[in-house]
């Protein structure tokens, strides 16, 4: 139901668009975002927004370089990252997760996502 697309190998400095499609459910409807797993480490939540679009969160090791948007007419989920480095080097998924009490506030990663798509790699080395 989520599709991410858009990795591949850049450049330390390059940049890259990652998109995500929503088919049987409406992004409008759910808490979305972004996440990252690099080799060995955790997964984190690099960008996810509520489902009005509003307060947008963002990983402080990223803010400033990666924006979150979408597209509500094509159900599209979309992260532009500028100045890659090494450090994003991971793999990049995208979640959706319905609606809950808002106990985490804006940090919008950090609510439980209910959809996962199949990640799409991103390497970035020269």
């Amino acid at each position: 139901q989520l599709q991410a697309s858009g990795g591949g190998l850049v450049q330390p400095g390059g940049s890259l668009r990652l998109s995500c499609a929503a088919s049987g459910l409406t992004l409008d409807e759910h808490t979305i975002g972004w996440y990252r797993q690099a080799p060995g480490k955790e997964r984190e939540g690099v960008s996810c927004i509520s489902n009005s679009g509003s307060s947008p969160y963002y990983l402080d090791s990223v803010k400033g370089r990666f924006t979150i948007s979408k597209d509500s007419a094509k159900n599209m989920l979309y992260l532009q990252i500028e100045n890659l480095k090494p450090e994003d080097t991971a793999v990049y998924y995208c979640a959706a997760g319905v609606v809950r009490t808002p106990i985490y506030g804006s940090r919008w990663c950090d609510y439980d996502m209910d959809y996962w798509g199949k990640g799409t790699l991103v390497t970035v080395s020269s």
